[in-house]
């Protein structure tokens, strides 16, 4: 049976004291780089594995990262093409970061008490998926932040708060899509979205608005779907059945539609999948562009036209940014490839925050609205926003298959 490599002999061989051991394996206080080197490589000749209480105990940490997603019966959460690029995003990061991740689940519809993944001490932050704008749920995030918990939402904005957030520019991403279908010629273009409660659900709507507008494809007036004609407005909860449901409504109206816009891939398919039953053949009778570019938007038939989100990038931003503010060491550290990918990040956020000005210049309206998120954007670590804290929007991308073919 083999021993117990303990701390002593690690120091013994690294000609240091026991305490230095510890404050390697704990990042604890300054160190000389050649003597935590060294500490390491007795460590590694030795085959030495710190205890992770006793260091969780020494650094005051749980060690653990957690990530609270939604629960929603029949539905299989990490199959889905946003929740596992998201989770594969976070885990990434918290791997190299040495930490470990924590899942929890939440009841969608149900007050939620963030706090006590923290009072429990299970956590050391948290990352919060799926969150909807709703006022039970602010004043949840409301009393997390004021008690000084640190989190970070993706995916999901909160007009008027300080929440760390990090997100993709969906106005621009929405925006995109419309105008290629407009370019097309085809100007009778259907939108069908998810929940309100969603922001980004919103953030599509406004971007589809301005693209219609600026084509004179629909009147000025609101932004919100009031301002859309009911034959042209759809709403499902971002599944492939909900898609598919709302292929009957518009097939009903087929005369008075030329084109599809759907705000997820999901519902672009179970739409495809409803309109094939009905006679109707996308990408030949309709043209229909999705959003996510998920894996199965290329293996439809015909393959599905859609917005690249960079949800990967997403959730490993949300992930380092968040490790940083509770100083792990080595959290923004992704080996040779680090300041270029970071610096990629930034150029990424500028060149979709000025796609954002651009697009609000059409209206005064959407200025007021874009404005807010770019002020937010450009707060990170500023005063109103907190200190440490961010506010991150990363780009998005058309990719264009045969189902927008008219």
């Amino acid at each position: 049976m083999a021993s117990i490599v303990t701390r002593k002999e690690v120091a013994a061989l690294a000609g240091v004291s026991e305490a230095t051991v510890s404050r390697v394996f704990n990042g604890v206080g300054p160190m000389k780089e050649e003597t935590k080197q060294r500490v390491l490589e007795a460590a590694r000749t030795l085959n030495y594995h710190p205890h992770a209480i006793a260091q969780s105990f020494a650094r005051r940490r749980s060690g653990n990262l957690g990530v609270v997603l939604p629960y929603v019966p029949k539905v299989h959460i990490f199959s889905t093409y946003y929740f596992s690029e998201v989770l594969s995003g976070i885990g990434k990061q918290v791997m190299e970061s040495g930490y470990d991740m924590l899942l929890k689940f939440r009841t969608p519809g149900l007050e939620n008490d963030y706090s006590k993944l923290f009072l429990s001490q299970k956590v050391d932050a948290c990352i919060i998926l799926g969150a909807t704008d709703t006022p039970g749920e602010r004043a949840s995030l409301d009393r997390l932040q004021a008690a000084g918990h640190p989190f970070c939402l993706v995916n999901q904005h909160f007009a008027g708060a300080s929440f760390n957030e990090v997100e993709a520019d969906h106005v621009q991403g929405s925006y995109m899509a419309v105008k290629h279908l407009l370019g097309k010629g085809l100007r009778r273009i259907a939108f069908l979205n998810g929940s309100a409660e969603f922001s980004n659900s919103r953030d599509r709507l406004q971007g589809y608005l301005t693209a219609m507008r600026e084509a004179g494809a629909l009147p000025e007036g609101p932004w919100d779907a009031s301002a859309v004609p009911a034959h042209l407005y759809y709403e499902g909860n971002y599944s492939r059945t909900s898609g598919y449901r709302a292929a009957e409504r518009l097939c009903a109206n087929r005369g008075r539609i030329d084109a599809v816009f759907a705000a997820n891939d999901r519902m672009a398919i179970g739409l495809m999948q409803g309109m094939r039953e009905r006679g109707v053949e996308p990408g030949r009778d309709i043209a229909i562009i999705g959003y996510d570019d998920s894996d199965a938007a290329r293996v439809t038939d015909p393959p599905l036209t859609s917005v690249s989100v960079p949800f990967f990038e997403m959730g490993r931003t949300a992930a380092e940014r968040l490790l940083q503010a509770i100083g792990v060491k080595g959290a923004d550290d992704r080996g040779a490839g680090a300041a270029g990918e970071a610096s990629a990040v930034r150029e990424v956020a500028e060149r979709s925050q000025a796609a954002g000005r651009e697009i609000a210049e059409r209206s005064q309206a959407a200025e007021c609205e874009a404005a807010g998120r770019l002020e937010a954007a450009e707060t990170d670590g500023k005063a109103g926003a907190g200190a440490g804290s961010f506010q991150i929007k990363l780009d998005t991308r058309l990719v264009i298959r045969q189902s927008c073919g008219s």
